[in-house]
């Protein structure tokens, strides 16, 4: 089996695309008009056409449920906190820093649904290194083993 990618039901898909694609960068790989496609793998469905797919009503869908979040990288982390303010967005926390260093802020989307966007973890790992950490000491305050830092060095 191979897992495909995720849906999101949207309430209005023409607002939801201008914060997915504007905001977050996603790039479309399919467009049905009531459904859109990323290269990400994260799927947009117009509410209407979605609960005629699973044969519910709208009063079935339960939007802001706080039970999932997408979880992007990034890596200009300020820049992107300064840029996501002119979207319609509901903030959950400004910028923190987690315990391992990462710096992230998470929001709602237009429907409710979690977004987290954090530090890529690769320039966390460059922080601490530039800093005269030892990838070691790095690998320690990031919480993660040794042989993860070349791999986030490596994954941009």
């Amino acid at each position: 089996m191979k897992y495909s990618g995720t849906l999101l039901a949207v309430r209005d898909i023409s607002r939801a695309r201008k914060l997915y694609e504007g905001l977050l960068g996603c790039v479309v790989s399919m467009d049905l008009g009531v459904y859109i496609a990323y290269t990400n793998g994260i799927s947009l469905q117009q509410e209407e056409t979605w609960l005629s797919f699973i044969n519910r009503d709208a009063d079935e869908i339960t939007y802001g449920a706080n039970d999932a979040e997408l979880f992007f990288e990034e890596h200009e982390i300020e820049s992107f906190f300064v840029r996501m303010r002119v979207f319609d967005v509901e903030l959950i926390h400004g910028l923190i820093e987690h315990n391992w260093g990462q710096r992230a802020v998470r929001f709602y989307d237009i429907d409710g649904h979690i977004i987290e966007v954090g530090e890529h973890m690769g320039d966390v790992a460059r922080r601490f290194l530039s800093a005269g950490m030892t990838r070691e000491q790095a690998a320690q305050r990031m919480e993660v083993p040794v042989e993860m830092i070349d791999g986030f060095l490596k994954d941009e």
